[in-house]
């Protein structure tokens, strides 16, 4: 039986330099740049690291304007495109346009004038450039719902349903505010017939990162950039975004994601790669290992050998499914559905290669007998399962 895949949900399309986002378009990869932008050496560094990791488009902060002038180099350099995170004051936002950026990120919360919005509007539609409007659960927070007015209803207009009108109740809950927040700062871009945009709407919170992204979903045709803010630690941080990034997808709601996570911005698209080769939203890249969770049968560090095979291919471009199985019990079943395996007995393992078994070897020859199986698959031409 052929397995299901995810039925995505239908958006506008957006440009982001030469990457579609929405309209059908695969899921793309974001991440940001840790350094300061300023420092082009280090920026175009780091922005090069995740290139090659998988990221499709890269963020960069815009605070001051020596950032906004380095990126007019930056971003002819750069080999992907680049969006300019504007937070504080718009003439960022125009400057970055003028300095070539791809997109501009505006945060509500931060700035408010909807003249000065207008600018922005002005010179990111000359410039063709989108926008992503987002919104996050501290800005939020701090301004409160009455920055913006979004009382007045909006009809589809290819943009937006009509939306409820605000209310006092005092226990209007967060995932409400964030969307009442967001489409309020929404007038001004439809007042201005400007519809080239992605939304977003961030907390720390899997559970309301779900809610919130599900009424967008239903309310506008606009694509949907997700992700979580200030999740955590690599260890917090990512089972927390996959909770809720992850959920959303399985629904078809997402068009470009970012994995956030304290520390290196390398761990975030690796992590963003995995959740999409595992929902089938990209075709896998590489070698693929699956290894059993180890048990009162197990018979060999079961770990320790996938981590080592795992290494050892990771330049293998081909898809190849490889299985570290650690007891003769589950494991030849998993070999069957593998193009390398192994499956550990006591002092031996037992080596398959598309699901034939072709023989056993010592403790110590398990990696280099499957490593050395793993790139003979490959110059054949991948799987042969």
């Amino acid at each position: 039986m052929r397995r299901p895949d995810i039925r995505r949900r239908d958006t506008r399309p957006v440009r982001v330099g030469d990457v579609a986002v929405g309209g059908g378009a695969p899921v793309s990869i974001q991440s940001m740049t840790t350094t300061t932008t300023a420092d082009v050496d280090a920026t175009l560094a780091q922005i090069a690291a995740l290139a090659a990791a998988g990221a499709d488009i890269v963020r960069v902060a815009a605070q001051t304007p020596a950032d906004t002038a380095a990126l007019r180099r930056i971003v002819p350099a750069a080999g992907v495109p680049i969006v300019a995170d504007v937070h504080f004051h718009f003439r960022r936002a125009l400057e970055a346009v003028a300095a070539g950026a791809h997109k501009i990120r505006l945060n509500p919360g931060n700035i408010a004038d909807r003249s000065q919005v207008r600018d922005v509007i002005a010179a990111c539609r000359d410039a063709g450039v989108p926008i992503r409007v987002g919104v996050n659960e501290g800005s939020v927070r701090k301004r409160g719902r009455e920055s913006f007015s979004a009382s007045s209803p909006a009809g589809k207009r290819g943009r937006g349903h009509d939306r409820p009108k605000t209310t006092p109740d005092p226990f209007f809950s967060l995932a409400e505010l964030m969307v009442e927040t967001l489409g309020g700062y929404l007038e001004v871009f439809d007042e201005a017939g400007f519809a080239d945009l992605v939304l977003s709407a961030k907390s720390h919170d899997a559970a309301t990162c779900i809610a919130v992204n599900r009424v967008l979903a239903e309310r506008y045709e606009y694509p949907l950039h997700l992700g979580l803010t200030h999740a955590g630690t690599a260890e917090t941080g990512l089972v927390r975004s996959v909770a809720a990034v992850g959920a959303l997808l399985a629904e078809g709601i997402g068009d470009t994601i970012r994995i956030s996570l304290s520390g290196d911005p390398l761990a975030e698209v690796a992590a963003a790669r995995e959740l999409l080769w595992s929902l089938r939203l990209r075709a896998r890249e590489g070698v693929e290992i699956i290894s059993c969770p180890t048990c009162g049968r197990t018979a060999a560090d079961v770990a320790a050998l996938a981590e080592q095979v795992r290494a050892a291919t990771a330049d293998v471009k081909a898809h190849l499914v490889v299985a570290v199985m650690g007891c003769v019990v589950n494991g030849p079943g998993e070999a069957a559905e593998a193009d390398v395996a192994a499956c550990c007995g006591k002092g031996q393992a037992a080596i398959y290669r598309a699901g034939e078994r072709v023989g056993t070897v010592a403790p110590g020859e398990i990696v280099a007998a499957l490593v050395r199986l793993v790139r003979e698959a490959a110059d054949d031409g991948g799987p042969q399962v």
